[in-house]
């Protein structure tokens, strides 16, 4: 399918604008991962020092000193557990939004070039699971917005709102 050139200039332009958006978005979560990745570090590294000491206070038959260490290393190796979920869950942000770029890096060469890449496949359950509101693909955009703001407005009947 062809656009006219103003509506493919319009187009480009607003997917020009998310992905700078989605850029940005990137580098946040980068930055994020970066961080918890640093206090995970930290974390480890006063993990094995009180781990150390510990031993260490063992050694001198210090059982006070041992207790408290005890106590610490308890507290350190919750937050390296919780740190490490924490890292594994923004990695995995990352990934899906960094492949959401790449998508949308495709689609906006695909605009640029005055075809309009065909709509994904939206014969499929709907994500509000109502399976008959399964879109036809010949359907137009507004058409499409204007059935996701009914079956919404239905879903908040439904809820009581």
């Amino acid at each position: 399918m062809r656009l006219d050139p103003d509506e493919r200039r319009a187009a480009t332009h607003a997917m020009r604008e998310a992905l700078v958006h989605a850029k940005v978005g990137l580098t946040d979560l980068r930055m994020l991962v970066e961080a918890t990745t640093t206090r995970l570090n930290a974390e480890r590294a006063e993990l094995e020092t009180v781990r150390r000491r510990q031993g260490l206070a063992a050694q001198i038959d210090d059982h006070e000193t041992v207790a408290i260490a005890e106590r610490f290393a308890v507290q350190h190796q919750e937050r390296v557990g919780m740190l490490e979920t924490k890292l594994m869950v923004q990695q995995h942000e990352l990934s899906l939004a960094e492949r959401d770029y790449e998508v949308m890096e495709g689609e906006l060469r695909a605009w640029r070039s005055g075809v309009v890449p065909p709509a994904p496949d939206e014969t499929a359950i709907d994500p509000l699971g109502d399976p008959s509101a399964a879109a036809s693909p010949r359907r137009t955009r507004a058409e499409r917005e204007a059935d996701a703001e009914e079956r919404l407005a239905a879903l908040k009947r439904r809820m009581g709102k």
